[in-house]
């Protein structure tokens, strides 16, 4: 399967990285993931660092990427 454009495989995860603005841009947008991956119940991993901010989506039952992975990477990088 393909990776979803601006996102890398690493260590059987699908990673990103976003940067904003400032520190309440960045807050702002884990909020919105917040939201959407309680709503899917699928959470990634995430690493705030100021105005940048990096998820990470696998499914641990499954050993790495899943299709839903690839949805909700997708999904996500449309709420930056």
């Amino acid at each position: 399967m393909s990776v979803p454009e601006g996102w890398s495989e690493v260590d059987a995860a699908l990673e990103r990285e976003f940067s904003f603005d400032g520190f309440r841009e960045a807050i702002a947008f884990v909020d919105r993931v917040a939201d959407l991956a309680e709503a899917e119940n699928h959470h990634p991993d995430v690493d705030i660092r100021f105005k940048r901010v990096t998820l990470r989506w696998s499914t641990h039952s499954a050993g790495g990427i899943t299709d839903r992975d690839r949805e909700l990477a997708a999904r996500s990088a449309a709420l930056a």
